[in-house]
Order: C-alpha cells, then sequence, then structure tokens
C-alpha cells in the first residue's frame, strides 16, 4: 500500500498553524488575559472565593485555546471545552462545532492508523513531524522545489541539481518553481539516482513529492540494487499509486515492507511504466523517511470521539464516526498484537524502546541512527517495542469503547450501524481486565515500585521516574490498588526511591506539577538529543521539568486514593503558585530569568511546559467538575458522585452544558442539587447517585416539594427534565 496526497490538501496544516498562533498567544499571557466572560462557568466554596476565582481565571486563560489540534491532545482538551455553556461570542458552540468537524474528518488510512496531523515536514505525513532523514545516516534526499512546502526547520536548506541522475526513455526538462521536469520519449521510462549508499534501518519509507500525465493504467514501482545485487531486478521492486494530476502529490512508499528491503542499498530507480512516450512527470523532492507514527493515536481518537458524544448526545455524530471508532480499536489489536499479547506491541522500524545511542568502555557515545523514535507526547523519549504508555491508554480506550457499544445495544432506535465491525460490550470488558492484568505483572518495577515506559526489543526496562505515566496509570484505573498506593507514596515524598536524584519534597520542586521524571536520565532519548548532560536536571520538560496541565492525572489520583482533603492541599498549592504568576502578569514576566526554571515553547528550550504548545494547561481546572463534583457524561445518564474536602459546606459549579441543557450544579453533605438553567433534554435520562435512600424533591411555587422518583436497579433516577430545580438528599444517619 502507498498512500499520496495533494500538496493542497497537505499544505491544510497553515490552518492548524493560525490555531495554534491564536493559542498560544492567549497563553502566553499567563493571567494576564483579562477576566473571564459572564457566563464563563464559575466554582463556588463558602470561605474559599479568591481560590475558586483563581482556579476559573486559569480554566478561562487556557479555555480558548483548548479546541482540537493534533490527536495526541483529542483526549485530554475534549475534558476541558466542550462543557462550559460559554455563549457570549459564541465561544460554546464554537468548540462543539469544530470538535465535530475535526473528529469527523481525522485521517484514518487503509490499514486502519490514525494519522497524528501536527504540522507538516519530511517526516512521515501521517506521523510526527520528527526526526527527518537529514537528522541522520544512511537516509537521502534530492529537492528540487520547495514551493508550497513547510518552512526551512523543517526541510533541507538548499535545493539540489538533478544533473547526476542518468534517464531511460525519457529527457531532462529542466527545473521550474514546482520541480524537475521530466519528459518521456518513450514507454516505460526510468529516471535512477546517482550511487549512494543507503542503510534501509534508517530509510524505512520513501517519499516521492511528484506531478505526472501520461500514467492512466500504469503501475510505478522502486527498485533498487544492494552491494550483493548490483543490478537492478523485479525481486527488488515495490509498486506505488500512480499519479495523473498536474499538482504535487506525496506518495510515501512502505520500503520496510518488502523483504529485500535490507543490507546494503546502492541505487535506485523509478521506473514510471508509461504506456506511451508522451507526457513526463514532475519531481518535487524524492527522500528517505523515517517512521515517525504514534501508537497512541487510535487511543486518543476514540477517547475524544467518545468524551465529544457523551457530551452532545450528537447521534449524527456518531453514526458517521462509530465504525471509524471501532476500525481504529481493530487496529491497535491487530497492528499492535494487542489481542494476543494484551499489551501495545510496537513493530514499526527505530520503535523497539532502545537508545539512538549507547557509551562505549572509555565513555564516548555510540550513536544508532534510526533507534529511539517517539511514540507519544514525550517524543525525546524511546517509548517502543512492549510499551507501557500506549497499553494504559489502550485499557482506558477498551472501557470508552465498551460504554459506547454497551449504549449503541441498549438504544436500538438510534439506529447506529453494527455489522462486521462491531466490537460487543462482554468482549471488550473481560479483554480490558486482561489488559490491566498483564500491564500490572509485565511493567511492574519491584524495586522501585512504579511502572517502567517499556520494555525494549533487548528485554531491558528504563525506569527514571516517570512520574506522568504512574499518575495517569493511576487515574485511568490501569493501576491495581496496592500499585496505585505504591506510586502515590513515592510521589507525595513518604516513600523514597533508592538512586533518584529528586526524592521527598524535591520531587514538587516547580510547585505547580511534580517533576516529569526523577532520576536523571542522560542516556535514554533518540539519536538526535545526544547532549543531555548540558543541560541540567530541571532544565529540560522530560528531564526533571514540569508540565502544568498533567497536575490534573496528579490531582485525580490523590482524590481516587488519598482523599479529597489531599488533593485540595495540592490544589491549594497549585492557586498560591498561580497568584504569584498573575500578579507578575503571566508566566513569561514569573519566569523571566530572576527566577529559577525556564519555560519551553514558542521555539524554545526549557524545563517547564505551561504555554503556547502545552495546550494541556486546560486540564489542571477540570479537577473542580470530573474530581471534586464527580461529574461524569453519558448518553443517555449523567452520574454524579461527590467527593468534597471536609472543609467544604457545598461546592457550587455553575453552567455546565450537558447535551441540550445548561444546569448549575451544587454538592453538598448527603445533598445533590441540579438546576436546570435553560434547554429541553434531547430525551428522557438518567441521574446516577452513589448508592443510599435518597429522598427526592423539586422546586415548586417558591419552596421544594417532595415527589415519587423513579428508581432503577441500579440506583439511577429516571426524569424527563420538566423541572426547573432537583434536590437529592440522604436521611441523616
Amino acid at each position: 500500500m502507498t498512500l499520496s496526497f495533494t500538496a493542497r490538501c497537505r499544505q491544510c496544516w497553515p490552518v492548524f498553524q493560525r490555531s495554534l498562533l491564536v493559542a498560544c498567544i492567549i497563553a502566553s499571557l499567563g493571567g494576564a488575559a483579562g477576566a473571564p466572560s459572564n457566563d464563563f462557568p464559575e466554582f463556588q466554596v463558602p470561605g474559599q472565593g479568591q481560590e475558586m476565582g483563581r482556579v476559573r481565571d486559569l480554566f478561562w486563560l487556557h479555555y480558548e485555546g483548548a479546541g482540537p489540534k493534533a490527536t495526541l491532545w483529542d483526549e485530554w482538551l475534549s475534558l476541558g471545552s466542550l462543557w462550559p455553556a460559554a455563549e457570549e461570542r459564541g465561544l460554546a458552540d464554537g468548540m462543539r462545532k469544530s470538535w465535530r468537524q475535526t473528529l469527523s474528518q481525522r485521517t484514518i488510512d487503509a490499514d486502519g492508523y490514525v494519522a497524528t496531523h501536527q504540522h507538516a515536514s519530511i517526516a512521515h505525513q501521517l506521523g510526527w513531524p520528527f526526526p527527518f532523514y537529514n537528522q541522520g545516516q544512511g537516509g537521502f534526499g534530492w529537492h528540487y522545489s520547495f514551493r508550497n512546502t513547510v518552512g526551512p526547520d523543517w526541510r533541507p536548506h538548499e535545493l539540489n541539481t538533478p544533473g547526476d541522475w542518468t534517464l531511460a526513455g525519457a529527457r531532462d526538462g529542466g527545473t521550474n518553481q514546482d520541480g524537475w521536469r521530466i519528459e518521456f520519449t518513450a514507454p516505460k521510462a526510468f529516471a535512477t539516482t546517482p550511487g549512494r549508499e543507503i542503510d534501509p534501518y534508517n530509510a524505512p519509507f520513501v517519499q516521492v513529492r511528484w506531478a505526472a500525465t501520461g500514467l492512466t493504467n500504469s503501475a510505478p514501482f522502486l527498485e533498487w540494487t544492494t552491494a550483493t545485487h548490483p543490478e537492478f531486478s523485479p525481486e527488488r521492486r515495490i509498486y506505488f499509486e500512480p499519479t495523473v494530476s498536474d499538482q504535487i502529490v506525496y506518495t510515501m512508499i512502505p520500503m520496510y515492507r518488502h523483504p529485500q528491503w535490507q543490507g546494503r542499498v546502492t541505487g535506485l530507480r523509478i521506473g514510471f511504466d508509461n504506456p506511451a512516450g508522451q507526457g513526463g512527470a514532475t519531481i518535487q523532492a524524492f527522500f528517505a523517511q523515517y517512521d515517525t507514527r504514534h501508537n497512541i493515536n487510535s487511543q486518543n481518537f476514540v477517547r475524544g470521539c467518545a468524551t465529544y458524544f457523551w457530551w452532545t448526545r450528537d447521534l449524527e455524530f456518531l453514526r458517521q464516526n462509530i465504525n471509524r471508532m471501532r476500525t481504529a480499536m481493530r487496529y491497535l489489536m491487530t497492528e499492535h498484537q494487542a489481542l494476543d499479547r494484551k499489551v501495545v506491541f510496537t513493530s514499526w522500524v527505530g520503535h523497539d524502546g532502545r537508545a539512538g545511542y549507547r557509551r562505549g568502555a572509555d565513555g564516548k557515545k555510540e550513536y544508532a541512527f534510526g533507534h529511539g523514535i517517539g511514540n507519544n507526547y514525550w517524543d525525546l523519549l524511546p517509548f517502543g517495542n512492549l510499551d507501557c504508555y500506549a497499553t494504559m491508554h489502550y485499557y482506558d480506550a477498551l472501557r470508552s469503547m465498551e460504554r459506547v457499544e454497551r449504549e449503541i445495544e441498549a438504544n436500538p432506535g438510534w439506529q447506529i450501524p453494527r455489522g462486521a465491525l462491531a466490537l460487543e460490550p462482554e468482549f471488550l470488558q473481560r479483554h480490558g481486565q486482561e489488559v490491566k492484568q498483564t500491564g500490572n505483572k509485565l511493567f511492574w518495577n519491584k524495586e522501585t515500585g512504579r511502572f517502567v515506559p517499556c520494555v525494549d526489543a533487548d528485554g531491558k526496562t528504563h525506569d527514571y521516574g516517570l512520574t506522568f505515566l504512574n499518575l495517569e496509570a493511576v487515574h485511568y484505573d490501569f493501576a491495581t490498588r496496592e500499585h496505585a498506593d505504591s506510586i502515590m507514596s513515592w510521589v507525595d515524598g513518604r516513600r523514597t526511591v533508592a538512586g533518584d536524584t529528586a526524592q521527598g519534597a524535591d520531587i514538587y520542586h516547580w510547585r505547580f506539577a511534580p517533576r516529569a521524571t526523577t532520576r536523571r536520565n542522560v542516556d535514554w532519548y533518540y539519536w538526535a538529543w545526544n547532549a543531555p548532560e548540558s543541560i541540567p536536571f530541571g532544565g529540560q520538560v522530560q528531564d526533571g521539568g514540569a508540565v502544568l496541565g498533567f497536575s490534573f492525572h496528579d490531582l485525580m489520583a490523590r482524590i481516587r486514593t488519598l482523599g479529597p482533603d489531599n488533593t485540595w492541599q495540592r490544589l491549594r498549592e497549585i492557586t498560591k503558585w498561580f497568584a504569584e504568576v498573575q500578579e507578575a502578569g503571566g508566566y513569561r514576566k514569573y519566569y523571566d530569568g530572576k527566577r529559577e526554571g525556564t519555560l519551553q515553547g514558542g521555539g524554545t528550550a526549557g524545563g517547564l511546559g505551561l504555554d503556547h504548545e502545552f495546550f494541556e494547561s486546560v486540564l489542571v481546572p477540570q479537577v473542580m467538575l470530573y474530581g471534586f463534583m464527580g461529574f461524569e457524561p453519558a448518553a443517555d445518564e449523567l452520574r454524579l458522585a461527590p467527593r468534597l474536602p471536609a472543609s467544604w459546606p457545598e461546592l457550587r459549579i455553575t453552567r455546565v452544558r450537558y447535551q441540550n441543557l445548561v444546569l448549575n450544579l451544587r454538592a453538598a453533605p448527603r445533598e445533590i442539587e441540579i438546576q436546570r438553567v435553560s434547554g429541553e433534554a434531547l430525551s428522557p435520562t438518567r441521574i446516577q447517585v452513589p448508592a443510599g435512600k435518597w429522598q427526592a424533591s423539586i422546586w415548586e411555587n417558591g419552596e421544594w416539594k417532595p415527589v415519587e422518583a423513579r428508581w432503577t436497579k441500579a440506583g439511577g433516577l429516571e426524569t424527563d427534565w420538566k423541572w426547573e430545580r432537583l434536590q437529592l438528599k440522604l436521611p441523616e444517619a
């Protein structure tokens, strides 16, 4: 299979760039973005008005930049941007429209891989924008035009000339603004590259950026010679998709799939298979590319789609995307062997979990070009092979998919397709438990009492104290209770791990979040990040630095294991820090060089991820809704399980947009209240609350009046939403 993209289509990335720029401008203000709009949700706790105001300010600061971005953010950003009923300037409707459109247009290739949708480069068109061939050795590239392509930092700076190529059945038509023109003069034309030593491991894909005429019904191909086979032969041939377009298309050829793409490649030639000596081809570029795909895209896409559906109950969206979601899940089960292995296995070239360099006996670095390519947000770290991070997210995607499939089964009137791609909820549930069980055995380090990022192709693990990995494992309920307790005792400083660079209170050295890693890492990166020792511990986000957004997983892990009082204590520390940021005038003014800490983002390297491309900062305030209020949306059910600190008399959250309703929520000990501010329910639903003998009342004529509630066996209150206010109370013990 080959993949082709028109240059015009591929260059849709400036649209992403513009949204990125807006988000970066907003986020970089860091406290100086003005007051929230009047209809933006409020968090209200008696006696904690100042702290709640800061949480709201933090939310507002990052809300407008929290629309859809690259696929890896689908789950994180959808959690924070879909529920606020911020109707001024059309923000709420705009967010929903943007998510609907973006998720529905996510590229899924013929194999079922969900594209990354990050900005353009000369790396894999559906993958992460780096690394690329001129960052390594053993690759190759010829570029004859940069028209309508990405800027020079993401491709070579200089153009080539085609003088050393050899043509057969064609003549050199010279170069123009689009590239090198080859005119066909006879059928079956060839273009042969100059001699070049190529390492197939560093060239798992070859990309041709080209336009052509006269190739109707043709089957173009790429052939190669090797040191042991110096002649071109059909045995070393791979076909790719022809083009008859006069616009440049980008065609990726998966060379790694051919068993003869090995050894030492010495030459390449393109066979155009043109049926006549008419027409020709324009070569804009011809180059090797690394496999920079991400193994977490399917998981994030599925969870993003599910989150959008639960918040909106958009049946047409589900109808259009359910089989795309199923395809994404089945891709994980097959391509990554998750169904058989019960963990995510990544066999892609360069994704073996090994570092991109090692140290010899003399201490000098020996480079392993092509190794250590990233798989996720943490793009310098060589997650791969048997991948804990991808497995953990796979487990959570299984649970999301199970819920959606159960909702579809329970609502035949929705007319959502089932068919051959459907996934049985019971199977997803069983498989999820198998994944959790296997993952907790395979990835658990008994010596340090925490999860390791992966098991590499040599059977080795690399434990640098990845707090983000472990806290997400607790948040997603991937960690067993015993493992969760061990993780929290380490992160919270009650347990020290021998050999860690940061221990105890120093894990929260940056105040707003735990260090991303607690053990100094100068050896486990991809090959191009090869001087980590030149940056102090804490001077790089992925080595002792910190990212604000992932405090959300810390807070949610705490509320699950250590309780709401402990969680509130941590959140208060964050609000104290943010108050100082606001007073200074924003993140960039707070970290101005006079204070310890360097910001990453906007083209600068640093140890702290707060603004610019760190869109997930919007996650932190979500602990109010999903954590303390215990809110969980579903298609036909609203779930509330409040968990309040002892010092809070009550918690109110205003303007929560659940499907077509705008709600105000109030939780107090033994009491829950829901106010329907506006909107009509799409259908009768259930309100699910913790087990207990709840008494229901509705507000009518200025007073609370008890009503006979219709309770399901599972404890859900069935309601048609015809009331203005609903109160649920537990009788005093």
